[in-house]
């Protein structure tokens, strides 16, 4: 699928891999199905109330009402978690759309496959608020407000966008056949 079409959910900068998924939940396994789900349940939980008032997974639901996160620079930062990206993508995450990401979450994303971190041009996150509808398009390199009807450069994923489409780098290694798929 190469276009994501719902309410967006806005962060700022210097989201790290804690806020996205705390180091609590780290004992969940993502290939156990229950405990993947648990884990969508968490994303995001560790954002401060105060300033998030709207949460990202509503409280005692699975999956979040947000299929496009959109964050301003070095979303992603802090330890390497390849369950910040899970977790995002189990909430039902199809998208990150950021100013910068640091470069071990991006790498995480495109490795597990679970969501597409696309790079904006602009400070989207003061432009967009949470709630707001939009439009991803991965092949077009846009981000369309629909509140507003103003369409917004995106940068191309480039050499990464097979991988991510084809669900992770294992996924992408078996389909073109760099290793031998499982029988």
């Amino acid at each position: 699928m190469s276009k994501f079409t719902g309410p967006v959910y806005v962060v700022r900068d210097n989201i790290d891999t804690d806020q996205i998924i705390s180091a609590k939940y780290l004992n969940l396994v993502p290939t156990i199905r229950d405990e993947y789900e648990k884990l969508g349940s968490f994303a995001l939980e560790g954002l401060p109330d105060r300033e998030y008032p709207v949460r990202y997974v509503q409280a005692g639901a699975m999956d979040s009402e947000f299929p496009i996160v959109i964050g301003g620079k070095n979303f992603g930062c802090g330890s390497s978690r390849e369950h910040a990206p899970i977790a995002l993508g189990a909430a039902n995450c199809q998208t990150v759309v950021a100013e910068s990401f640091a470069r071990i979450f991006f790498r995480n994303c495109v490795a597990t496959g679970e969501v597409y971190p696309v790079e904006c041009e602009g400070r989207l996150c003061e432009i967009f608020k949470t709630g707001d509808v939009g439009t991803v398009d991965i092949d077009a390199n846009t981000l369309t407000h629909h509140g507003t009807g103003v369409v917004y450069a995106l940068k191309p994923l480039g050499e990464v966008r097979p991988v991510v489409d084809a669900g992770g780098i294992f996924q992408y290694a078996r389909q073109t056949g760099m290793i031998p798929q499982a029988s």
